[in-house]
């Protein structure tokens, strides 16, 4: 298993430009499925997750090319509607296909989806949600089937604001019959990118970035060229590995009112910065300051996938910080991992801990839970005194394209070893 190697105590400094977000094109590669014409998708990160999904999608019957972060899809032949988990195919994102596959060929069949395991994630969101538009499912004890004699545009009310299932429901209603108004549905940034990419294929979709869309159904989605949007939650780690290390850094290729109650809490402990049309700067900071609480919650509330990476900022605090996280069982794991360099903390339940500072965290031998607390566990090891090992980084190259390079060009020294 690959690792990284990190020396702590080095100040970054410079310019990055952030690679397109990975929560964007794994649904819009899911979409392509949805249009018998060639699709060119550019800005993709290029990550294990992405070549898993390629992987599915040839499996099905897709060509795929990838290329210096540009894909090519042309799913005409698109014939098998079966998804397997073979351990080669295993990912949670596969779910994702369930809507287009039904849009399409008006069933769909799916062993269980795997990925990282963070608290229970049922697939009765989805299921529910496809069935407002007249599907049935067949089966949901072995595998996921579902089937429909036709797809009609349909008032539906999310049980949860789930962001795969409102993109699986908006995949399936764009080709249903009629109008289809999803109410309750997440507003995440990338999915506000699958709707662009959607209604550039020529997909009737309004509402886009509320909790309300209205999705005029169509009979066939053309081809067509897309640029993803950057990964704000790569941003962010970017902007917290600047202020971890006290240094300036830029950060590029960016909608930065992607991350806006990310900066408010930023504001909070007292660091700098400065947004731009697509860029953010992070700049050196004083003394910080510990802040009330860190409640995660759905867009435009503070994200969940960037709450590990925080909670390593808030170890270097003066006082004491509570976090609440309210979307996911066991993604508190990763604090004993922070732990064993030093953190000091108080877990007061599986959701919410005390976090204590400023600690001076200690370079070991430490290993990462899942893609967010991987980065966190590298951010960790940025700021420590010292040498870090970190094992298991196989979660880290799922979700972050070249991370190491990144940082390294930003002054910090971390070998892959």
């Amino acid at each position: 298993m690959a690792k990284y190697i990190v020396q702590g105590g080095r100040k970054l400094q410079g310019s990055v430009i952030v690679s397109g977000s990975k929560n964007a094109a794994l649904p819009i590669l899911c979409a392509t499925v949805l249009t018998k014409e060639p699709v060119v998708l550019k800005n993709v990160p290029d990550i294990a997750d992405i070549h898993a999904m390629i992987s599915i999608l040839k499996t099905i019957g897709a060509k795929v090319e990838f290329e210096k972060n540009t894909i090519r899809v042309d799913a005409k032949n698109v014939k098998d509607i079966y998804v397997s988990n073979d351990g080669k195919h295993c990912m949670r994102a596969s779910i994702l296909l369930l809507g287009p596959l039904l849009a399409r060929f008006k069933k769909a069949k799916m062993a269980f989806p795997g990925g990282c395991i963070l608290g229970k994630r049922p697939v009765d969101t989805h299921l529910s949600a496809l069935e407002g538009l007249g599907a049935k499912v067949v089966d949901s004890q072995n595998d996921i089937e579902i089937r429909t004699s036709r797809l009609k545009g349909a008032d539906i009310v999310m049980s949860e604001l789930s962001v795969t299932a409102t993109e699986n429901v908006i995949m399936a209603a764009v080709l249903a019959e009629g109008t289809s108004v999803i109410r309750l549905a997440a507003a995440e940034p990338h999915v506000q990118d699958l709707c662009s990419f959607l209604n550039s294929l020529g997909a009737k979709i309004s509402g886009v970035g509320t909790h309300e869309l209205t999705i005029k159904g169509v009979k066939s989605l053309k081809g067509g060229e897309y640029v993803v949007t950057g990964d704000y939650l790569e941003a962010g780690t970017f902007a917290i590995a600047a202020a971890l290390t006290n240094g300036e850094v830029e950060i590029k290729g960016i909608n930065p009112h992607h991350l806006d109650s990310f900066w408010q809490k930023f504001s909070e402990l007292g660091i700098p910065y400065e947004l731009k049309k697509s860029s953010a700067i992070v700049k050196p900071h004083g003394k910080l300051k510990a802040i009330s609480q860190l409640r995660t919650a759905v867009h435009p509330s503070f994200p969940t996938d960037l709450q590990a990476p925080f909670v390593v900022l808030l170890t270097q605090a003066d006082g004491k910080s509570k976090v609440f996280e309210t979307l996911f069982d066991g993604r508190l794991n990763y604090l004993f991992e922070l732990e064993k360099m030093g953190a000091k903390f108080e877990i007061l339940n599986p959701h919410q801990a005390i976090i204590s500072g400023k600690t001076n965290l200690k370079g070991v031998h430490i290993s990462s839970w899942d893609i967010r607390a991987g980065a966190a566990m590298v951010l960790a090891a940025l700021v420590a005194e010292g040498e870090t090992e970190i094992n298991n980084i196989g979660f880290i190259d799922r979700g972050y394209d070249n991370l190491e390079q990144k940082l390294q060009k930003l002054g910090a020294v971390i070998t892959r070893a």
